[in-house]
């Protein structure tokens, strides 16, 4: 193990590193009580790519088993398990993508994201200007099909629905590849009990708590922040695509026309969602500019960071919509907002969006093991 811990760098590849140190930390076992990364890496012996992608979305990045390390840097075998399971998550993203020709995207997220932002909001001014009289655009508009008043409905509906389900099946198709990458032939396929404890654990973030003491964020531990603004910005999306999803009834089933009233349903779940998630990207934003550099990928900062912007705009450009529909502001701020969620909905599959779906995999995986090692023994 020696030998192996002290290997001179050279140039490891993401997989190679993280094998290094799980090799090192099995032997250890100094953190198996921190989360569920240790348990579940002291069920191999040997680390195949994907067992170690496996074990990178189990990972939460809390950096507690950093601190706690006595192997970590200055130290010679320069254990660093939070930036390395980062890094491979990372690499991991673009090797399961869908297509695959769009994985070399990952390298350039935040450059791809900003771009893509800025000409779907270029587009969409345009567009309206093109279409409509100045006087249309920047005129008040107010009362049942309002919006539709610069974009047909039929129109928005098909280039919103096109981007949305050519999103989600790029991120079921790399869930797919993501999920034959971490299973055995012999492990059995998920199960319904499994499924059911991934979705508890991932819905209360369980292991985003460092075994009970805390992120660490610079120079002391914090316990609930990182998890706040996770639920915040998680919870937040659920209550907008609630939102949208009552909407879509609405129109179709009561032949209703948006906007709808400040006290209907689909208003009270974007405008409480929209808050919640201004609120918590906020926070994400700050803890991730606040953690110590040494559990950072500086490398894909720009991707983590465009996703949680991306986010945040999405929220924002709607509440500001929402609060000024039936001024004379509308007419931009709606094609700014909706160049901002078309652009979110083309890069979600190619960015940190996928970090969601592959740990929700990995918290499958982990629970059907936990459970047949805990009936073993």
């Amino acid at each position: 193990m020696n030998e192996i811990a002290a290997a001179p760098a050279g140039i490891r590849s993401p997989t190679e590193e993280a094998a290094r140190l799980m090799t090192i930390c099995n032997a250890c076992r100094y953190c198996e009580g921190l989360c569920a990364v240790f348990p579940a890496m002291e069920l191999r012996r040997e680390f195949a790519s994907g067992d170690l992608d496996y074990l990178a979305h189990l990972c939460h990045s809390c950096g507690a088993c950093h601190v706690d390390c006595q192997f970590a840097p200055p130290h010679e075998f320069g254990v660093n398990v939070p930036k390395a399971m980062a890094v491979l998550r990372a690499d991991s993203y673009r090797r399961h993508a869908w297509p695959g020709a769009a994985g070399g995207l990952f390298a350039r997220n935040g450059t791809v994201v900003a771009l893509a932002a800025a000409l779907a909001v270029a587009v969409f001014v345009a567009g309206f200007v093109a279409w409509h009289d100045p006087a249309v655009l920047f005129g008040a508009h107010s009362g049942p099909g309002a919006f539709y008043r610069l974009m047909p409905h039929n129109t928005m509906v098909a280039l919103f629905g096109g981007a949305f389900l050519f999103a989600l099946a790029a991120i079921a198709l790399g869930m797919l590849r993501f999920w034959r990458a971490i299973e055995t032939p012999d492990a059995g396929g998920a199960d319904g009990r499994a499924a059911l404890d991934a979705l508890r654990d991932a819905g209360i973030l369980r292991y985003l708590d460092g075994g009970g003491a805390g992120c660490y964020e610079g120079e002391g531990r914090a316990p609930d922040r990182r998890r706040l603004h996770h639920h915040l910005s998680l919870y937040g999306f659920l209550a907008c695509f609630a939102s949208t999803s009552v909407a879509t009834l609405y129109h179709y089933v009561w032949g209703l026309e948006a906007p709808y009233a400040w006290t209907s349903l689909p208003v009270l779940l974007g405008t409480g969602g929209g808050i919640a998630i201004a609120i918590g990207t906020v926070g994400l934003l700050r803890a991730k500019f606040a953690r110590d550099p040494e559990l950072v990928d500086g490398d894909r900062l720009g991707m983590d960071t465009a996703f949680i912007v991306m986010l945040h705009l999405t929220a924002t450009t709607g509440l500001a919509l929402l609060a000024l529909r039936a001024t004379p502001a509308m007419g931009l701020l709606l094609a700014v907002h909706l160049g901002v969620v078309f652009a979110f909905f083309l890069t979600m599959p190619f960015g940190r969006f996928m970090h969601g779906p592959y740990r929700l995999l990995a918290l499958v995986k982990y629970a059907r093991e936990r459970r047949r090692f805990l009936s073993a023994s």
